[in-house]
């Protein structure tokens, strides 16, 4: 593990139906000692819950909490952000979920509409340009809302196992770099 990753508590905040044990997810949640959020509910998501089992999390974090999200996890993100953004040190956010789309799942159009102010902290989002769950064109608005760094995966599906990413290892470049700006968006403290 990179030795800069110790300074911080990890959460893994999964999308709808949650993370299978192959997704890279689960792999990360190993690698890392991250913790899961514990929601109540995966298949039929309340936003509310949501909310809360990511708090939950974040508050039993004892370091800088950076959280992994993905799809439906980045729209809970996002919305977490609106309310308690400055308990994050940073969020990686994994294939989006436009819950806007006119062809989002009922499931998931209580996570709608999506908060558009910028994220109070550090965040990279990583889109496809082939994602069946946001449109190039979705996915560039919401970094843009959220003031994100955007990175394309080309042919990438929604970043998940249906789309060949289990481990996922050359992901983790995409941690370092978040790591890095976090870093250098904080202050130092004088030296003596």
């Amino acid at each position: 593990m990179h030795p800069d990753f110790a300074a911080f508590d990890f959460i893994i905040q999964p999308g709808w139906n949650n993370s299978l044990p192959e997704h890279w997810q689960s792999h990360w949640q190993q690698l890392l000692g991250a913790r899961r959020v514990a929601n109540h509910e995966w298949h039929a998501p309340r936003l509310e819950d949501w909310l809360q089992g990511l708090d939950a999390a974040v508050e039993a974090a004892s370091k800088p909490v950076i959280v992994i999200a993905h799809s439906l996890g980045c729209a809970t993100v996002a919305h977490y952000a609106a309310r308690h953004g400055k308990r994050l040190a940073g969020a990686l956010l994994v294939a989006p979920a436009d819950v806007e789309r006119a062809s989002a799942p009922a499931q998931l159009q209580p996570f709608a509409p999506l908060p558009q102010g910028p994220l109070p902290f550090p965040a990279l989002v990583v889109a496809s340009d082939s994602d069946p769950f946001s449109l190039p064109l979705r996915s560039v608005r919401m970094a843009t809302h959220w003031q994100s760094r955007l990175y394309w995966l080309r042919d990438a599906g929604h970043i998940n196992v249906a789309s060949g990413h289990q481990r996922w290892e050359e992901g983790l470049v995409y941690l370092r770099e978040l790591i890095d700006t976090i870093r250098t968006a904080t202050p130092q403290p004088a030296s003596a």
